[in-house]
């Protein structure tokens, strides 16, 4: 269907060129309550990269490979995978590559869809070309809101192009399980992508990174702790290692998720050679933005934008552009860009009925939550250390076992894990928290609240977590930060 719209029509109140769910987030939030009308333009599938080659189908696989481990560490429970099982529970999970139901609920919220790819053509205007080759011009009363995500990265290295290797699309969507898998990258994507491979039966998995441990944007001991689980479970790691050559034998485009070809050969600037049988690039992403006519509102293309905390454009004047989720590169977290798109709709609305009184984004980034969904997890919210002192704060850590709690302990006997809190010691609040073990991603809403909340130290000592449960956590973290500070312990 190439429009879900009159074809004659071409003005709405709010255009969203894209239509991710941040995008279909800032349409429902524009309009909802103003009685303003907006139209979202996809050229894909409506909902975007999470909803189908990202966040749902990862945690679709992720899930089972969770599941076996658990009852292999709870005596008197057995559980076996079926990879094909597996892969056809996240093919119902991704409703099979088809946004019908996606497409139904934009609607059904008064939201128009127009399909095609849109470029901006100067001030509150937007050129569709559609799926039939024909090209139409959309105007906005009120404001453009860009969401045009991103695309995985992959490096300028001798024949890895050519090699036609796996990204992250192939590998939520895989069609079948390669038997010996090498992966570039050391974080989020090749941390959760190797430890289901690994999970559904690839015999070989090696992960390839250039820094000195696994996930380097978090606490030094997440990368620690979860590269440890992935060599116990046979995963090889080799760090502070680049690929600086790739050959592979007949390279064919198979399709995303099949593999591209014959066997890969793959140097690496060490000079060890690994042979495979595809390759996974998960070495971070680029903005959608070189292509969506921002030379026609006078900014350079390419690159993420730079946005104010209403999600305005800084650099164009009118206060009629927005960008928001992965085009503005504040948070590549999809619940973040969500967060974004509800502040620029309520935004557009406010500004459309003369209010000056208009939401900022600013204090949701001050939480920044993420669960890596490995195994062990990894929850963050926050800062890190690091973070916290580069920013000149009078930083008070604190950590505690997790295997220490008796929630753990039911959970499995052979619990590991940790957490970490990073307190501002200037107004006794919680500025980061870091936890690593089975089960504790809904750990971070909590350290989300306190952080954005900035609940005081002595508020929360009087918040009770539950017994027995892993949220005990928070009481054993308050209590070996109380002992530190009577004992005048300042590590």
């Amino acid at each position: 269907m190439a429009a879900t719209v009159d074809p004659d029509r071409s003005t709405w109140d709010v255009i969203v060129l894209g239509g991710a769910a941040a995008g279909e987030n800032a349409a429902q939030y524009a309009s909802q309550f103003s009685g303003l009308s907006s139209v979202i333009v996809e050229n894909s599938l409506l909902g975007g990269e999470c909803s189908y080659w990202a966040c749902m189908p990862s945690k679709a696989l992720l899930r089972p490979v969770e599941v076996v481990d658990s009852a292999e560490h709870l005596p008197g429970l057995s559980a076996r995978l079926e990879a094909p099982g597996v892969l056809a529970r996240r093919d119902r999970v991704i409703n099979q590559l088809n946004d019908s139901s996606q497409i139904s609920w934009a609607l059904s919220t008064g939201i128009d869809v127009v399909r095609g790819y849109g470029r901006l053509a100067g001030e509150r205007t937007v050129v569709v070309v559609r799926p039939d080759g024909s090209t139409t011009t959309l105007t906005a009363n009120h404001a453009v809101v860009i969401d045009t995500g991103s695309r995985p990265a992959v490096p300028d290295v001798p024949g890895l192009r050519a090699a036609l290797p796996w990204t992250s699309r192939d590998v939520t969507t895989m069609r079948e399980v390669p038997r010996r898998v090498i992966v570039q990258g050391g974080g989020v994507v090749a941390c959760e992508s190797a430890t289901w491979l690994r999970g559904l039966g690839a015999s070989e998995v090696s992960i390839v990174y250039r820094d000195d441990r696994l996930l380097a944007r978090q606490e030094p001991f997440a990368g620690a702790l979860v590269g440890q689980a992935l060599q116990d479970s046979g995963v090889q790691l080799y760090p502070r290692l680049n690929l600086s050559q790739v050959k592979r034998a007949d390279p064919r485009d198979t399709g995303h998720g099949r593999i591209h070809g014959g066997e890969v050969s793959v140097t690496l600037d060490d000079g060890t050679i690994m042979v495979a049988d595809e390759v996974v690039v998960a070495t971070g992403r680029i903005p959608n933005t070189d292509d969506i006519g921002l030379d026609t509102v006078g900014l350079h293309p390419g690159g993420y934008l730079s946005v104010d905390d209403h999600q305005c454009l800084r650099q164009v004047n009118g206060s009629w552009l927005y960008a928001i989720g992965d085009a503005c590169g504040r948070a590549l977290l999809t619940h973040m860009g969500k967060y974004q798109a509800r502040i620029a709709g309520e935004v557009i609305a406010a500004r459309a009925q003369g209010s000056a009184e208009l939401p900022s984004s600013a204090v949701g980034h001050i939480g920044l939550p993420q669960v890596v969904f490995t195994n062990p997890e990894v929850g963050s919210a926050g800062m890190t250390e690091q973070q916290a002192r580069d920013a000149g704060l009078d930083v008070e850590t604190v950590e505690y076992d997790l295997a220490a709690l008796a929630g753990t302990y039911v959970m499995r006997a052979d619990y590991r894990g940790l957490a970490k809190l990073v307190v501002d010691r200037t107004d006794d609040v919680v500025v980061g928290a870091t936890f690593v073990g089975a089960g504790i991603a809904e750990l971070v809403h909590s350290a989300t609240t306190a952080i954005v909340g900035r609940i005081p130290v002595s508020t929360l000592w009087h918040i009770v977590p539950s017994y027995p449960t892993a949220s005990e956590i928070w009481l054993r973290l308050l209590e070996t930060l109380r002992s530190k500070r009577r004992t005048g312990d300042e590590r």
